[in-house]
């Protein structure tokens, strides 16, 4: 990566898609939406009928679509979620692209989500080529400091081979551990959602597909997103039922 890219997850309309104003909206229509998904009704058809009768974008849709699960999904995935003090001394398995961009959103100061389910989400997307932005260093750096902190013993990045530039991040991840002598190593893989289904171990992701095969995983990004003492574009999408 020869320079640093614009920041991540940026829009220039979300201060308007997700204002004070529209949030009490979102959640009405993220509750509707995963009351459909609970009972066994299609997604792709549930999506448009929600997202016609709230007359969402296209950008809000994407939203209630990466933060909506059913009941079921919910309580699988709250049930396998390990707590802080459970990492101590344990090895971890990353899922380095989907930890990665959501703490550059957060540092670009893009909006951040908490969907259904608890997990932090961003709208952001690599699209097959992974670029570089001004804080991915500082991306790195915090996320190694707080495995630190949590006494994690190892921890395994994973990254899609596939997309573009996965190499030159993966040399990022190897220099920063050992500069910092944190005892991590990262791994190019053709598909990281089937290695991470398999492993033996503590699973740090939010993605959907892959929380649902994991027997344990861990919050990471939302350890990582309350460190930063000055982020504010964190918005619970969660009803109150929920």
């Amino acid at each position: 990566m020869a320079h640093e890219r614009r920041h991540r997850g940026t829009h220039p309309e979300d201060a308007s898609f997700f204002s004070d104003q529209q949030i009490p909206k979102l959640r009405e229509a993220l509750s509707e939406y995963c009351w459909l998904l609970s009972r066994h009704y299609a997604t792709a058809s549930s999506l448009k009928l929600v997202g016609d009768k709230f007359q969402l974008s296209e950008r809000q849709r994407m939203l209630l679509m990466r933060s909506a699960c059913s009941d079921s999904q919910r309580t699988n995935r709250q049930t396998n979620q390990v707590d802080n003090h459970d990492l101590q001394g344990q090895q971890v398995f990353i899922d380095g692209f989907n930890l990665l961009i959501t703490i550059e959103s957060a540092l670009s100061d893009a909006y951040v989500f908490v969907g259904q389910d608890g997990c932090y989400r961003d709208l952001a997307s690599v699209h097959g080529t992974y670029k570089r932005v001004q804080e991915t260093l500082e991306a790195v750096n915090l996320t190694g400091r707080v495995l630190s902190d949590l006494k994690v013993e190892q921890a395994t990045w994973l990254l899609d081979k596939p997309v573009s530039n996965s190499g030159r991040l993966k040399q990022i991840l190897d220099e920063q551990a050992v500069r910092n002598s944190w005892n991590w190593h990262t791994e190019l893989h053709p598909n990281p959602d089937d290695e991470l289904s398999r492993v033996d171990g503590i699973v740090i992701s939010t993605d959907s597909v892959i929380l649902d095969s994991a027997k344990r995983w861990f919050h990471l990004n939302a350890c990582v997103i309350h460190q930063m003492t000055e982020f504010s574009r964190l918005v619970d999408l969660r009803s109150l039922t929920a």
